[in-house]
């Protein structure tokens, strides 16, 4: 059944029903992936998805159901379990259908190809890349593989208050994994490029960088355990954002696991430290008009020159302390609190630069481990790390299997500079690189 016929139905149905108020939020996703290796396409697989979710008031109450059926069946299903549902309710503060905002931002239409480009074209540029990366030099041996994948998601949020709201994102992601042996020593890197048209992508360089990326970090060894001067490059400085961007939540504040609670206008960070939260980014993989409740989005500073401005809140959280909403509703099995675009503010130096005025320590280009080697809530963390030695300015010889300990609040207090090389690795959350001052290292 057509999706807006079937929403139309659905809302009728809900008031025919005796819900008071009633939402609809739907999403549809249709995606394409294919791995390459040795030469070959080793994995192939298109799917399409649709789900959609009731929630409905009743008796002041709220109730929800879910489905992934879309006929007259699956009508009359969730409309009794919603008022099921909601009978069950005895919470004591009460989630409401949201009527809307009287305006949202208008957000202009990204000029994508991924519908025009056949599968038969992505196959084959996912081939090229492997090829690329595997004959870029003798010494790589293989690939773990070369990814390509596109990723089409539709949202629909309507309710029985007129609440008629539509977002439409498209991306494709790219990336190779080459292995390099040299000596006895082995090697592993990683490429990944991502955007919105697909025939911009040239396949031969990402081939070629992801080689250069495990060459580089052939004969890396541990550095003697110590203090270190450290550098964050901006791939390992958005794993540690990304981790640790919960502590911004104000239902985490509200609930203990953040050390941010109640700490609006004071100084969290470095003066340096702007951190953004930009639902209205162009290009950005979070924007959007509205949020999973369907309030307006809004471009704000969650951080500014080091100073924490806001939480971020939806509806619920915002309510309880009296505050106004961020935009930031999401659905996740439950209504909750998180980023869109989320980034900190690039600087304007180079990261050669930055290397220059350190002199010598360490520049950090990735960290593992850091599900178990990073505390959310305290912001200690203590993570497997590999990158390479700055000497006298300039990078020098790789280095791996060292750890890297500290704190993120405090981190982000001792941010010396913040380089100009603002980068969203296939994600909505970015950074630039960071020279974070002196860190614990453990080496050999």
């Amino acid at each position: 059944m057509d999706l807006r016929v079937f929403t139309d139905e659905l809302l009728k149905a809900a008031a025919a029903g005796g819900i008071e108020a009633a939402e609809v939020y739907c999403r549809e996703e249709d995606s394409f992936s294919a791995t390459a290796k040795d030469g070959a396409i080793e994995n192939y697989e298109v799917s399409s998805t649709r789900s959609l979710s009731l929630r409905g008031s009743v008796g002041g109450r709220i109730g929800a159901a879910s489905t992934e059926a879309f006929d007259e069946q699956a009508v009359a299903y969730l409309v009794e379990s919603v008022k099921e549902s909601a009978a069950l309710n005895e919470a004591e503060e009460q989630d409401e259908i949201f009527a809307g905002d009287p305006v949202y931002p208008d957000i202009p239409a990204e000029d994508d190809d991924l519908d025009s480009v056949s599968a038969e074209e992505k196959l084959a540029l996912a081939l090229r890349a492997e090829e690329a990366a595997r004959k870029a030099d003798p010494r790589i041996v293989q690939t773990e593989g070369a990814m390509l994948s596109t990723h089409t998601s539709r949202v629909l949020l309507r309710n029985t208050f007129g609440l008629n709201l539509e977002n439409v994102s498209r991306l494709y992601v790219a990336y190779v994994l080459p292995i390099a042996k040299d000596n006895g020593a082995t090697a592993t890197g990683f490429k990944l490029s991502y955007g919105r048209k697909l025939r911009d992508l040239d396949p031969e360089k990402l081939g070629r960088d992801a080689a250069a990326d495990t060459l580089s970090q052939l004969h890396a060894e541990p550095v003697l355990s110590g203090e270190y001067r450290v550098i964050f490059r901006y791939d390992a400085m958005q794993s540690l954002l990304q981790t640790f961007c919960g502590i911004f939540s104000g239902e985490n504040a509200q609930q203990k696991l953040s050390l941010l609670a109640g700490r609006e206008g004071e100084e969290i960070a470095s003066p340096l430290i702007t951190v953004m939260d930009d639902p209205l980014l162009p290009g950005g993989l979070a924007t959007s008009a509205f949020d999973g409740e369907g309030s307006a989005s809004r471009t704000k500073a969650v951080v500014e020159k080091g100073v924490l401005k806001t939480l971020l809140h939806n509806r619920r959280t915002a309510k309880k302390q009296g505050v106004e909403t961020t935009g930031n509703a999401r659905r996740a099995g439950r209504m909750d609190v998180a980023p869109t675009n989320f980034y900190i503010v690039p600087g304007d130096r180079p990261l050669k630069d930055m290397l220059q005025e350190m002199g010598n320590g360490l520049l950090i280009t990735d960290v593992s481990g850091l599900h178990a080697g990073a505390n959310p809530i305290s912001g200690d963390f203590s993570l497997l790390s590999k990158g390479f030695v700055v000497r006298d300015g300039e990078q020098a010889e790789p280095v791996e299997r060292v750890t890297v300990a500290g704190n993120f609040y405090q981190l982000l207090k001792a941010v010396r500079a913040v380089g100009s090389d603002l980068e969203f690795p296939g994600s909505s959350i970015g950074c630039p690189s960071l020279d974070v001052g002196t860190l614990t290292v453990s080496g050999k």
